[in-house]
């Protein structure tokens, strides 16, 4: 009798419902992971915008710019002494700004090379407009743009992998 080799149809449906099951599981895990890379990517975002605001406020503070010509104080600030020593707008961060500290005249700032985009928003929009824009004057709960930027926010409505809204980070 002559025996033939091979699979029989029933085991390759078996082996292909294996296949299947596999590919179902690994499925959520990958979503997971692509979340997890974006939260990753938003929280250095964030760290890094944040920074560039907390060295220009310290620039500001020490004189840096906004000092009228002539003024020989360290410490003094051509505006308002009221006005908070924030940054008008994120692109004001990556524009090149002439330090005024007479120990460092002629060097110019930057605070950030480019402005980041926030991974969860419209990848359509210029990066400077996916954020949520915070001002000094308005509370945690319920920021509002303002005249300077003191914060910036995630404006997606979705959850982190820690369970806090991402708007919240």
């Amino acid at each position: 009798m002559l025996r033939r080799s091979g699979y029989s149809l029933i085991e390759l449906l078996v082996v292909l419902a294996m296949l299947a099951l596999l590919a179902g599981m690994a499925m959520p895990l990958a979503e997971i992971n692509a979340q997890r890379s974006r939260e990753r990517e938003l929280k250095r975002a964030l760290w890094e915008i944040r920074d560039a605001i907390d060295a220009w406020r310290q620039a500001k503070l020490e004189g840096a710019f906004n000092r009228p010509s002539g003024d020989q104080r360290g410490g003094a600030i051509g505006s308002s002494p009221f006005a908070p020593p924030y940054p008008p707008d994120l692109l004001s961060l990556t524009q090149a700004h002439a330090d005024q500290r007479p120990t460092r005249s002629g060097q110019v700032l930057r605070f950030l090379r480019r402005v980041p985009r926030d991974p969860f928003a419209d990848p359509a929009l210029p990066p400077e407009q996916t954020w949520g824009l915070r001002s000094y004057a308005s509370e945690a709960d319920s920021p509002r743009a303002g005249a300077e930027v003191y914060d910036v926010y995630t404006r997606s409505s979705g959850m982190g992998l820690n369970g806090v809204p991402l708007r919240q980070w």
